[in-house]
């Protein structure tokens, strides 16, 4: 007879997922103690919830939890996401994001995979896609999916760096996989290619400098010192993962779900500026990208713009002065005065600085 542990990996594979592992869910493990560095040090900005009390062990979360099902979507792009950063006149889109959103499709067949579980095993289970206080990364090098990289991201022998988690928690003690050893040896690609210098050490992120978190996460204005090294960066940053070796190895995604959308993946940086809050919903509905918000994609896309160093497309710019953010007013402030000669600016900051109401924006204007 086909044991539980067998048959919940071929059910897994036979739902789509690219990779299954399991883990204890109640041994200790020290992924507590590095996050509580993690947050110790403030490197994680403003991303408050990354202090909750409960992410610091499974068993914090649902005590009664004793395994940890670990699944793994492949979102390999086809692309070369470092290539794309020489297209300076158009916006990039993280890989994960320009496609549809991961967390309805993966959490749609973990659901799937969950309710099989359940019945095999006659105990309750949970189903997590990253929208709850659980450490994937850690719990999936435990399951044998791969490792946590020098990126602090995890990295598989056969999918690279490009790899969407899921997780279940079971209340039935199934049998664990081995630990998947780090395999990152001397290679420091990852580190090296990052733009803001955003790894204090090996293993160790500092969030407020990485351009994922401030393109993403961050509310507030991005700070000066990291614009320039947006580059054409409109959302997210793919940078640490794609200079990783191990990608020779991954093969483009399967999910056709997730089939990456070449017209959100790049697009010109006067197209993407031009969005009102109705056009962004309508052309990011279903993704990531949609969760940001408007004015702060728009943010970022006048940052590429300023980046880019083409003066025709300082109109976009200057059409975004009456913008109703002042995210949106100040960054356009700084992207003009990136493009214009030093009379043109002049003589915009004289027809607008004086009405503008917004204390940041007005620091913009100097």
């Amino acid at each position: 007879m086909i044991g539980l542990r067998q048959k919940l990996e071929e059910h897994a594979r036979d739902l789509g997922f690219d990779a299954v592992g399991v883990a204890s869910a109640s041994a200790p493990w020290p992924a507590e103690a590095r996050l509580e560095e993690f947050l110790r040090e403030g490197r994680h900005g403003d991303m408050d919830w990354m202090a909750q009390q409960r992410r610091g062990h499974p068993q914090a979360l649902w005590p009664e939890a004793k395994s940890a099902i670990l699944v793994g979507q492949s979102y390999a792009p086809g692309d070369d996401a470092l290539a794309l950063l020489d297209r300076k006149s158009e916006g990039i889109v993280s890989a994960y994001a320009a496609r549809r959103d991961y967390h309805d499709v993966v959490k749609g067949k973990l659901k799937n995979l969950a309710q099989w579980l359940a019945r095999e095993s006659g105990e309750e289970v949970k189903v997590f896609v990253d929208t709850a206080p659980l450490m994937e990364k850690p719990l999936a090098q435990r399951a044998g999916l791969g490792w946590q990289g020098k990126h602090t991201n995890l990295v598989s022998r056969a999918h690279g760096s490009w790899l969407f988690l899921g997780a279940i928690l079971s209340a039935a003690e199934i049998e664990a996989d081995t630990e998947e050893a780090d395999h990152c040896g001397t290679c420091r690609a990852c580190l090296d290619v990052c733009p803001t210098a955003a790894f204090p050490a090996p293993y160790q992120l500092d969030a407020r400098r990485c351009l994922a978190y401030l393109s993403i996460e961050s509310k507030t204005q991005i700070p000066r010192v990291f614009r320039a090294a947006m580059g054409n960066r409109v959302f997210g940053c793919d940078d640490c993962l794609a200079a990783c070796p191990w990608n020779k190895f991954a093969q483009d995604a399967r999910e056709q779900r997730m089939a990456m959308r070449d017209d959100l993946r790049l697009a010109p940086l006067a197209e993407f500026a031009a969005l009102d809050d109705a056009a962004f919903r309508t052309r990011f509905a279903g993704t990531p990208v949609k969760r940001t918000g408007r004015d702060r994609f728009v943010r970022n896309v006048l940052c590429a713009i300023g980046n880019s160093g083409d003066a025709a497309l300082a109109h976009a710019a200057e059409a975004r002065l009456g913008d109703n953010s002042p995210l949106v007013r100040g960054m356009a402030v700084w992207t003009l005065s990136r493009l214009l000669d030093a009379e043109a600016f002049a003589r915009l900051k004289s027809a607008h600085a004086a009405s503008e109401n917004d204390a940041g924006v007005l620091e913009e204007w100097g």
